[in-house]
């Protein structure tokens, strides 16, 4: 659909969709991203078949609350480009890491969207990789950083590292320690 052509939504509409997008958030926190639907639609106070009209899939559904979340980081992003680009890339990296982790399973479900031009959830992961991207070139430019990764792979390395810092329990230290660990070969 194209967002140009499509109709705002009516105002029940647009407190539905929102309510079911609340509703995901708190369950996915709570439960991690594989709690059953049906839960997220009573938590939002809807019918499924309301939540389905909303979000066909799983996938349609996660990407609409990650996109929610990820743009917080996103904006909150711009404040490193005042940075040297080494610490801009680093911190970046770390808050990465630590976004990733915030639902259970979320690194599984990006590992399996990345590379698939149609899933939802690989649309906002091509967000976060963009400014990845943006991140590591000043890098390289300035000489902090080598040219041994590609900010898909690197990408790839926070999504890996962020399933750990969620499984070992991580607090913000260690998980800190553990992206400065696992991206050292990163910089120069």
């Amino acid at each position: 659909m194209d967002p140009a052509t499509t109709k705002p939504l009516r105002a029940d509409a647009r407190r539905n969709r929102d309510a079911i997008v609340t509703a995901a958030r708190q369950v996915f926190e709570q439960d991690g991203i594989f709690a059953p639907i049906d839960g997220i639609a009573t938590a939002a106070g809807v019918g499924n078949a309301t939540l389905y009209r909303n979000f066909p899939t799983r996938d349609d559904l996660l990407a609409a609350v990650m996109t929610e979340a990820f743009q917080a980081a996103l904006d909150d992003s711009r404040e490193l480009e005042d940075l040297p680009a080494g610490e801009a890339l680093a911190e970046w990296m770390f808050r990465v890491t630590w976004q990733l982790r915030i639902w259970q399973n979320l690194p599984t479900c990006i590992a399996g969207a990345i590379g698939d031009e149609d899933s939802p959830v690989s649309a906002v992961c091509t967000g976060l990789t963009e400014r990845t991207a943006a991140f590591l070139a000043r890098a390289q430019a300035d000489g902090a950083a080598t040219d041994a990764a590609s900010a898909e792979d690197l990408f790839q390395l926070l999504t890996s590292v962020s399933w750990g810092v969620d499984r070992f329990g991580d607090d913000r230290h260690r998980a800190r320690d553990r992206v400065r660990l696992a991206t050292a070969g990163v910089f120069r």
